[in-house]
């Protein structure tokens, strides 16, 4: 195969390419963070594919550098229709520095794993550029980044409340969610000639407006006006209030259109579409992905996010676990979209198909591995939903937790020929299959969920996120009680056994959550100690625009209820806390035992530090 048909397969990155093709122009030049990896776990993958398809001629400039002279801007020419701006799959702060905010030193989504290919604020910063260079081309902006920045938020690396990203950027439209069926209308408009200006009606976009100035809109969204960002500035309680009513329309499916002002303008979000269907999902991900990094950065090593899921399949979007800290339900929304087994079936073969394919689906998942096909009972009660969490503070009777579909669909997939295993790399809700209903073919579907996913899809080590052992911290994230975990831990323990298998459940917690404190860390210890992990996957907590947890900790206020919440705020606090994780290292042991003399648990100290370990 010639290196020009090779290339072909891909979409173009260069001139060279548009040439092949016989293009003098694109209609979109797509700007992204990442480097571009032509595969459906990555977003700027998915709209240029679904651009194609649309019959746009697009080309996509992978993190260009805003250092230079500008050139990367510029050699693509001017796109016919519009840019399109990404930061990437991930928020570029989060992507750049730890909750300690200190830099990283590499990026999981740049060839080699190297830090620098892209600036803080990508979004932002991309978008300045080329409405510098280009004032009167139109300019989109969409994917995490813009998402997430669409209202006031807080900026946890600026410590500073921030306007929507739509005042910095100078964008004309922001796409927020996962924009599929927004750009398509946006892209077929654009098309007939209807000017940007006029494009006020596609749901699930937003955009900046001067206050008064009329716009057209959908007379049968409701409205909604929420504080402004001067109001949000001025006072936190009413900051920590605003987010309860974005929140609750994010996860609407009859939402209203929002309206913050700022300054001398209003920003407008349209109401988002109802949840994609199944034939819609099968569509995106039967679209002719190579499912490899482009040519381009052949010999500058290995793209880390890539190699995680380039034999992965997902299965579905959206989850409504509705967690304080998570940002998943915000972005890709609290109802779950599934694709057909036939879809995914199709892709596991393309998956075996690939040259280093050898027998291993590293994950058959999704936000929440085990949410496959789940929904309510009765849609109308759906409807009327305001619930953040289908499954918090008790998961919810009009939903149906039958594991059933999703245990034959893996069933398929591990005899798939040319499968050897099929793992389950997702976290999964542990809840959802321990939760008795009450209905027998149910409860026995996800009794035998459990030991299928443990007997065929366990790679050694299951990892589950319990988050924390204290209730009230729980209560904050919108998490089971710990008793769950301790019952998951037991059957797992029991199946392995059953099975003569050697396997480890490898929890998740996090530290310096709003509502936590060193008590609660200590607990922690000892309880996990207890339970004889040693713990390795843990994390601080790490405030990202728009979710639950950030608002606690910045206004001090819990949203639904204004009572107080502490949070740690300090690196010192931080610290105090994420010690406990590591009881365990000598080098921790000093710090930790005058920390438990300072709050009078020496009771505390003789458990970690002087009570043997019990041996299973």
């Amino acid at each position: 195969m010639s290196e020009e048909s090779d290339l072909e397969k891909w979409l173009p990155v260069g001139r060279k390419e548009m040439e092949m093709r016989g293009w003098d122009a694109p209609d979109v030049i797509l700007v992204s963070g990442d480097a571009y990896v032509d595969h459906p776990s990555f977003g700027t993958a998915v709209i240029g594919r679904i651009l194609e398809a649309e019959g746009v001629h697009v080309v996509v400039l992978p993190q260009p550098n805003w250092q230079d002279d500008l050139r990367d801007f510029k050699k693509l020419g001017v796109p016919r229709l519009f840019f399109a701006v990404t930061g990437g799959c991930m928020d570029s702060m989060v992507n750049h520095y730890t909750a300690a905010k200190r830099r990283r030193s590499d990026d999981a989504y740049t060839a080699g794993g190297k830090a620098g290919f892209r600036p803080d604020y990508a979004t932002t910063v991309y978008s300045r550029i080329l409405k510098k260079l280009y004032p009167e081309v139109p300019l989109i902006i969409g994917g995490i980044e813009a998402s997430l920045r669409r209202v006031t938020h807080y900026d946890y690396w600026s410590d500073t409340l921030m306007p929507s990203i739509l005042t910095d950027s100078g964008a004309d439209i922001l796409f927020y969610g996962m924009g599929e069926k927004s750009l398509v209308e946006f892209v077929r408009l654009m098309q007939r000639g209807v000017e940007i200006h006029k494009l006020t009606t596609i749901p699930q976009t937003a955009f900046l407006r001067k206050k008064e100035q009329p716009y057209a809109t959908n007379p049968r969204w409701e409205e909604l006006v929420l504080a402004s960002h001067e109001e949000c500035l001025g006072d936190k309680k009413t900051y920590a209030l605003n987010f309860k009513h974005i929140e609750e329309e994010s996860n609407k499916l009859a939402a209203r259109r929002l309206i913050q002002h700022t300054g001398d303008h209003q920003v407008v979000i349209n109401p988002p579409w109802p949840p994609l269907t199944e034939k819609e999902m099968d569509r995106i991900y039967d679209l002719p992905f190579t499912r490899m990094p482009h040519p381009r950065y052949h010999g500058k090593g290995p793209i880390p996010a890539y190699e995680m899921i380039r034999h992965s399949v997902n299965i579905h979007r959206g989850c409504f676990g509705g967690c304080a800290f998570c940002t998943i339900s915000a972005h890709q929304g609290k109802f779950v979209s599934s694709r057909s087994p036939a879809s995914v079936l199709r892709e596991v073969e393309t998956v075996t198909r690939m040259e280093d394919f050898k027998g291993y689906i590293s994950d058959i998942g999704g936000p929440s591995a085990n949410m496959y096909r789940m929904q309510g009972f009765n849609p109308d009660l759906c409807a009327k939903c305001t619930r953040p969490s289908c499954i918090w503070p008790a998961i919810c009777k009009n939903l149906d937790t039958n594991h059933q579909p999703l245990t034959d669909l893996y069933r398929q997939v591990r005899n798939y020929p040319g499968v050897k295993k099929a793992f389950i790399g997702s976290g999964i809700r542990y809840d959802l299959f321990l939760h008795i209903t009450g209905k027998e073919k149910t409860d026995k579907a996800n009794r035998e969920y459990l030991r299928e996913l443990i007997r065929h899809h366990v790679s050694g080590r299951l990892k589950v996120a319990p988050e924390h052992t204290s209730a009230e911290v729980l209560r904050l994230m919108r998490k089971p009680s710990f008793d769950l975990f301790l019952e998951l831990n037991r059957q797992f323990l029991q199946i392995n056994r059953d099975e003569n298998l050697n396997q480890q459940l490898i929890p998740y917690f996090i530290s310096s959550h709003p509502g936590c404190r060193p008590e609660e860390m200590a607990d922690l210890a000892v309880i996990t100690k207890q339970l004889e992990f040693r713990l390795e996957q843990v994390q601080d907590f790490t405030p990202t625009p728009m979710t639950l947890a950030t608002e606690i900790y910045y206004s001090g206020y819990h949203p639904y209820t204004l009572e107080k919440v502490y949070s740690a705020r300090t690196l010192e606090q931080r610290q105090k806390q994420r010690q406990f994780f590591f009881w365990y290292k000598k080098e921790f042991r000093i710090a930790i035992t005058a920390e438990l003399k300072n709050l009078g648990r020496d009771d505390l100290i003789n458990k970690l530090f002087r009570e043997k370990r019990s041996r299973r």
